[in-house]
């Protein structure tokens, strides 16, 4: 007797799945609105004119909102793409605001591979016309894919995190990277810089958006997703596998020690908002997957759209993505772009309660062991950074440590007491009382991320130059509280500029890698990597967007500092606690008492409690040298950090100068650790 199933085929799981026991497969896809789909078959000789179309029957291919069927691999034959046509109502109002366009071939919105023509065209995806020939396919075949992942055990590091934020492409394109031509902008092109980053001491990789993305708009960054399941085809050497080249990159950071982070784009699509391209989710049902403000879409995101969390099948889409990711490609955690757009209503309004998708991922066993951080704000004014945020045990981009490091660095008066907080882990954001019990680490400490100047250009550009842009210099953020040395740009820049930026910048990272909380760097800022002082690239898929690697070279000593630092933090576990420092710390000015209308102070923090070492830190953000007394004055007193001296004295881990008297004098716009 021939089951239900294989007549009519199933409603789970959505997208295309094999089912070997019946050697055939099993098409699903989520539509409560629609009124008519066809499922379209494509093989590799012409993919405008389907081989094959099954047009679904409401009766016995639909099962509440999902519709299905079950094609038999003989039938399927040499076809290895497909999409779908959904026709259905007008729009009528803001929750049946549809965009059925049946004479669209559409893209399923759980495709695990994605495919695109020759003729591929994004200008199709703009009109009323047919696109077949030119819009994006999935591929059957990705949903048999295995990979011998070995004996792969995931790293989870504590206390010795140090996040690396990069970007695939950026990362390795340059000549300059040493990956061999066909590796350069691509997973592999990681694997084979995996020698470079556990020389430099990270261990977890945060991967900015891997997500396919339209490969013809202008996206260097990733922010602007058409799948939630494929990886960018553009990140895989030519001729492989995207979903199996990325694998083998997350096995091999796996082989280093190295977790990752995926930078996750769930708050809007790449479809844009009225006038955008119709690739798959405007098409399949517009209503249910975007938020709507009347018959025009939400925009919350700064993108023409934003995701509608609110809905429950949304929120599964979003969750089924994320088991995906962790379980067959083996990600360790998320970083959840505009993570505060899950918060909105259907309406728009914000829910100060409890939004529901956090609720789904907190009782997800899944994602019990996964590291989830949050971009804590949307791009319409929602700020929710520290206990604001729904999301109770998450990490979070902490922007209040970046504005006031950069603030006391470059000389604000005013700022000494908000640095402290900063150095101390935030407990004003992250207050571990009985009642909220937040750790230190949940503050993702930075100076610099994707968004904003690199580390060189902050402290060398007071105005941002993002013309390139094609925006009149109009985007990105005028409020980047950087500060040029003296001297604007990087054109015949004097000597003593120079020397006084290499300074800043190492006390900008001495600062970073001194708090209590998970600190996170930018790639290329280890050598100064510069974008001209364009603090928005998101388009500049060219030198600008890529890491110049001879940078490196250029500021040898400077890298030798950062990769010496991270080596210092991760021997000293005092510094990065799951708690607050408490009663093992103790802070003081450069002669007894700390005053907060100066820019100079010091902190004693005691690592006994930790089977650590003792730290005296002293910080001069002022221009003047100034005498420091040490407050816990002994024998034992060993310099370990001098940001004024040139190296390799600015930074000896072996502690050889022992302090002759319990005095030191900080140099202006400095910072000096000691160890006992």
């Amino acid at each position: 007797m021939r089951s239900w199933a294989a007549a009519e085929g199933l409603p789970y799981p959505l997208g295309v799945s094999w089912c070997a026991d019946e050697d055939a497969y099993n098409f699903a896809l989520y539509s409560k609105h629609a009124t008519v789909v066809r499922l379209l078959l494509f093989a590799d000789d012409d993919l405008e004119a389907p081989r094959i179309e099954v047009a679904l029957d409401p009766l016995t291919n639909k099962s509440g909102r999902v519709w299905h069927c079950r094609v038999a691999r003989s039938a399927v034959g040499a076809c290895r793409y497909y999409g779908y046509r959904v026709d259905g109502p007008e729009p009528v109002g803001p929750f049946e605001a549809h965009a059925f366009h049946p004479e669209k071939l559409l893209l399923d919105p759980y495709a695990r591979c994605i495919a695109f023509p020759r003729a591929f065209a994004r200008a199709a995806a703009l009109d009323e016309l047919p696109n077949f020939g030119k819009a994006p396919l999935g591929m059957i075949e990705a949903c048999e894919t295995t990979f011998d992942w070995g004996a792969d055990r995931r790293p989870r590091h504590e206390a010795d995190a140090v996040i690396y934020e990069l970007h695939v492409r950026g990362f390795t394109q340059h000549a300059s990277s040493g990956a061999s031509q066909d590796a350069r902008g691509t997973f592999a092109g990681v694997i084979e810089k995996l020698p470079y980053l556990r020389e430099l001491g990270v261990n977890v990789v945060e991967l900015m958006p891997v997500f396919q993305f339209d490969p013809q708009a202008p996206d260097f960054w990733g922010y602007m997703p058409i799948s939630f399941f494929a990886p960018h085809r553009g990140y895989a050497v030519p001729g492989s596998s995207p979903i199996d080249s990325f694998r083998a990159m997350v096995s091999a950071l796996h082989d280093a020690d190295i977790e990752v982070v995926l930078d996750v784009v769930y708050n809007h699509t790449g479809e844009g908002g009225e006038g955008g391209p119709i690739y798959s989710f405007k098409g399949v049902d517009n209503s249910t997957y975007y938020l709507m403000n009347g018959l025009r879409y939400a925009d919350f995101t700064g993108t023409g759209n934003s995701i509608h969390a609110n809905n429950r099948y949304v929120r599964k889409m979003i969750l089924d993505s994320m088991r995906y990711w962790v379980r067959e490609m083996r990600v360790d955690g998320f970083r959840f772009d505009l993570a505060s757009v899950f918060g909105r209503n259907t309406d728009g309004s914000i829910n100060f309660g409890d939004p529901p998708i956090f609720g789904d991922i907190t009782s997800d066993p899944a994602f019990d062991r996964t590291r989830m951080i949050a971009e804590p704000w949307d791009a319409a004014g929602m700020y929710e950074l520290g206990r604001a945020f729904p999301g109770i045990t998450w990490l979070q981009w902490n922007s209040r440590f970046r504005d006031d490091v950069r603030r006391f660095v470059r000389g604000d008066d005013g700022m000494l007491g908000a640095l402290m907080q900063r150095i101390y882990g935030s407990d004003d954001l992250f207050p571990d009382d009985v009642i909220d019990a937040y750790h230190a680490y949940q503050s993702v400490n930075h100076v610099t991320s994707h968004d904003g100047f690199t580390l060189y250009d902050l402290v060398s550009y007071e105005r941002k130059r993002n013309a390139a842009n094609g925006h009149d210099n109009r985007d990105g953020s005028d409020a980047n509280w950087s500060a040029n040395c003296g001297w604007e740009g990087d054109v015949d820049v004097p000597a003593h500029v120079t020397a006084l930026r290499e300074r800043q910048a190492k006390n900008l990272i001495a600062v970073l890698l001194l708090s209590n909380g998970t600190p996170m760097l930018r790639a290329g800022d280890e050598f100064l990597h510069t974008q001209g002082g364009n603090n928005n690239p998101y388009n500049q898929d060219n030198e600008t967007g890529w890491l110049d690697w001879r940078r490196r070279d250029a500021w040898p000593g400077y890298w030798r500092f950062v990769q010496q630092m991270i080596a210092f933090r991760k021997q000293h576990p005092s510094l990065s606690r799951s708690r607050f420092w408490r009663e093992d710390v103790r802070w003081f000015g450069a002669r007894g008492v700390v005053d907060l209308s100066s820019r100079a102070f010091a902190f004693l923090l005691r690592g006994g409690s930790q089977g650590d070492a003792d730290l005296y830190v002293m910080i001069n953000g002022g221009p003047d040298a100034i005498p420091f007394v040490l407050q816990d004055p002994d024998d034992h007193w060993r310099v370990v950090v001098d940001t004024s001296r040139r190296s390799p004295d600015d930074i000896d881990p072996q502690g050889r100068q022992l302090l002759a008297r319990p005095s030191y004098v900080v140099e202006g716009r400095s910072v000096v650790v000691l160890v006992r």
